[in-house]
């Protein structure tokens, strides 16, 4: 530029040039514009962005604070003593509920150093967190690093389904609303109530919801009981319940439980002693030991009593709250309910004793043989090519092998040893068997289901009542360990033919009770027909009659014909009258069978227990209670009250008590009974290390199909049950009397009961 007087006087001529005026304006006007125009989008960009948050706010979820409250709790049943029986927990819902005052601080810190550092500072969002996250998002460009606080992750899982988006603009509604909501939670409750609904929610892997149903997981104690290095092993699990498993990934979980111990300590949550002491601690070489002893000793399946606990629970709460079973069943595993039941712990654990040692049991049920007997149940279903299936059941297999020749005697015959039966002796030969059957109608390429069982033979049940109450103590429904759930409870499930047993039952006690007979009243042991038929009635001791026998005699030798007399001398409908009054669920008065037959036990067969279906060892074994508890018959309950989670009382179970013979009555026929055991049918029964008043009665179905004994001493009745599944003939006769003998002796000498003789009423004289 010239910068000479003359060079300046023309620059300014030009500056004062009408166009180069013009032109000035012009792009001062453009600038103006400009500026305006950013301005303008500024502040319609902030407005729309305001209206989009206020949009979003105003579709955020209307909770209400018990929405925060965990769900899915694990019901506890308990034994008679308030130990805990048994754990019921349907999916996510293995969780029990703590207080925040049960946790120690220690683990609410080792929680809040490693998931929220800043959570008793921020009001519900974590700025320093978000501007952390989000120079990562920029930097990474992954949406996944988050600043969640607790209070938003309580948030997240509960509100928001766990944060499960489809794609980031979901995601980015999520936060903006989950952020909203935190800062209006925090204004309606406290810092430890969002901890503790936090600490009772999250997911601690190994099937644990909770703090508490993680502590008892991984450490097998309660949370209260927590080291601050076993609280830093949970707390790392959080992060990523899968990956950060103890047991799975001790490794991945070891480098994010030091990150938890060195956030606690810089955040004065521990000292450097207990930092050190937790870093030392070889707490994983502790979890394995747990857990391998957890995994060989873990009881899979519910015992015989807890499966018909559940029978009876669903159904009550059914019938009592007006919901359907199905409601009832998922309050059971879902609603942490809580149940005191009526097994006695002691008195449990003497019968599972006895019934899970092979040694109480024949070796073989119909031959001289030895080695265990099984019983097959079998199913197959073949899927054709054309989609038709076809389904073969046990009936199939064995006409299979119908023309088998049973050269070593490995099934059992009636007659001969031809073809294979239900019944049999070699497992692998049973198996070899199925693999023929199955390989001839399973064609190549065809898919099939299949299902096999073998199960020992013959099978048991055995139920303990106190009569007092009514309350069942003790429930086995099968021989050896239980192995399955829901499996036949052949102690509340099977009704069995009860043979003898009856004769009490049906034809004397009626007679004393109702028709003037005593027990020095006399019945003709002489042959005897059912009337209008050709059916006489044998003694079980096939070596003539006796004459005349006194009711006493009948009872304490199980004198058929006495029965069988006496029964016919004061009514069949009396003796069936009484069953009824005793609570037996499967009589029949009257039914009709397709083909038009009709069948009824009113007639005179049932002083012999001769019935149409059988009845239930538990409702045997209270019908004897009620001679035991001077002629109060009790109905026999296993629980006494189910609470909420919260402790509110949702049904008191008491039994019903029903006076259904004289005292008089229930007392000689203890007095007979007694003679049962000191010199009758029932003499191998009477105790040998203990001395005990015991009574009761033998029973014994057609060819040995099914053999009872039902006995009482002055504290507790037992019903013992042995037979096959399907009605085959037993050659061992006793076996089932050293079960009841050696489990009442037992259960007396270690309750420490002492002897004492069956009051008699004033009634007699």
């Amino acid at each position: 530029m010239d910068y000479s007087r003359y060079g300046m006087k023309c620059y300014a001529r030009k500056l004062k040039s009408p166009l180069k005026k013009l032109k000035s304006k012009f792009w001062i006007v453009v600038f103006r514009l400009l500026i305006i125009g950013i301005v303008g989008v500024a502040i319609c960009l902030i407005t729309a962005g305001f209206g989009a948050v206020n949009a979003l706010i105003d579709t955020v979820p209307q909770i209400k604070l018990d929405d925060l409250k965990p769900m899915g709790y694990s019901s506890t049943s308990y034994y008679s003593d308030g130990t805990v029986a048994q754990v019921f927990a349907g999916a996510q819902a293995n969780r029990v509920l703590v207080s925040i005052d049960e946790i120690p601080v220690k683990v609410q810190h080792a929680f809040v150093a490693l998931e929220d550092v800043r959570f008793y500072e921020h009001s519900g969002i974590d700025i320093k967190g978000i501007m952390r996250a989000g120079f990562s998002v920029v930097k990474v460009g992954d949406l996944s690093y988050g600043a969640s606080t607790i209070t938003q992750q309580l948030l997240k899982n509960l509100i928001f389904s766990g944060g499960n988006e489809d794609n980031y603009l979901d995601k980015i509604i999520r936060k903006v609303q989950e952020q909203y909501l935190a800062i209006k939670l925090e204004d309606y409750m406290t810092k430890d109530e969002i901890l503790e609904n936090y600490l009772n929610y999250i997911n601690l892997g190994n099937g644990a919801y909770g703090i508490q149903a993680a502590a008892q997981s991984y450490f097998d104690k309660d949370v209260s009981e927590l080291t601050i290095s076993e609280a830093a092993v949970i707390a790392s699990v959080a992060y990523s319940p899968t990956l950060r498993n103890p047991i799975n990934y001790p490794e991945q979980n070891a480098e994010r439980r030091a990150s938890c111990l060195k956030n606690m300590k810089e955040a004065g949550y521990c000292t450097q002693e207990e930092y050190d002491e937790a870093l030392a601690d070889d707490v994983y070489t502790r979890i394995m030991d747990i857990a391998s002893r957890k995994k060989t000793s873990n009881v899979t399946t519910f015992s015989y009593f807890t499966d018909e606990l559940i029978n009876q629970v669903t159904k009550d709460l059914s019938e009592e709250l007006g919901i359907t079973t199905d409601q009832a069943q998922h309050m059971l595993y879902f609603d942490g309910i809580s149940i005191y039941t009526t097994q006695d712990r002691q008195i449990q654990s003497i019968v599972d004793k006895y019934y899970t040692d092979e040694e109480n049991f024949p070796d073989f049920g119909f031959t001289s043989s030895t080695g265990s007997c099984y019983e097959l149940n079998y199913s197959l279903s073949v899927y054709h090519e054309d989609e038709s299936v076809t389904h073969y059941q046990r009936h199939h297999l064995l006409d299979y092998f119908k023309d088998y020749n049973d050269t070593e005697g490995l099934y059992y015959h009636e007659h001969g040893r031809t073809g294979i039966n239900e019944l049999f002796l070699d497992e692998d030969d049973m198996n070899a068997k199925i693999e023929e059957f199955r390989n001839s109608v399973v064609k190549e390429g065809e898919k099939y289901i299949e299902s096999k069982d073998f199960v020992k033979q013959p099978q048991s049940s055995f139920t303990v009542i106190e009569q007092a109450t009514g309350e069942v103590k003790a429930v086995y429904g099968g021989r050896g360990p239980k192995t399955g759930l829901r499996t036949l409870n052949r102690a509340t499930q099977s009704p069995r033919q009860v043979g003898s047993t009856f004769k009490v039952l049906a034809s004397f006690l009626p007679a004393i009770d109702a028709a003037g007979l005593t027990l020095a009243s006399v019945q003709d042991d002489s042959p005897f027909f059912y009337p209008q038929t050709t059916k006489e009635v044998y003694n079980w001791y096939n070596t003539g009659f006796r004459g005349l026998q006194t009711i006493r005699k009948g009872i304490s030798s199980s004198l058929n014909i006495v029965a069988v007399r006496t029964l016919q001398q004061i009514g069949a409908p009396l003796g069936y009258s009484y069953l009824e009054k005793l609570g037996f669920s499967t009589l029949v008065k009257s039914k009709k069978m397709d083909d038009g037959t009709f069948y009824s036990d009113i007639n005179l067969a049932i002083a012999l227990g001769g019935l149409t279906d059988g009845v239930y060892n538990v409702e045997l074994n209270a019908a004897y209670a009620s001679i035991a508890n001077k002629g109060v018959y009790n109905t026999p309950i296993m629980y006494t009250e189910i609470r909420d989670h919260d402790g509110n009382l949702l049904i008191s179970k008491k039994t019903k008590s029903t006076q259904v013979m004289k005292t008089s009555t229930a007392w000689l026929l203890t007095d007979a009974m007694e003679d049962t055991i000191t010199n009758g049918t029932g003499s191998r029964l009477a105790f040998k290390n203990y001395k005990m008043h015991l009574a009761g009665k033998t029973g014994t179905a057609s060819k040995n199909n099914d053999l009872w004994f039902v006995g009482y001493s002055p504290y507790y009745t037992a019903a013992v049950w042995t037979g096959f599944d399907h009605n085959f003939e037993q050659k061992d006769k006793s076996y089932q009397q050293d079960l009841w003998r050696n489990i009442m002796e037992e259960i007396h000498t270690t309750l420490e009961l002492p002897d004492k003789e069956f009051e008699m009423p004033d009634s007699i004289v």
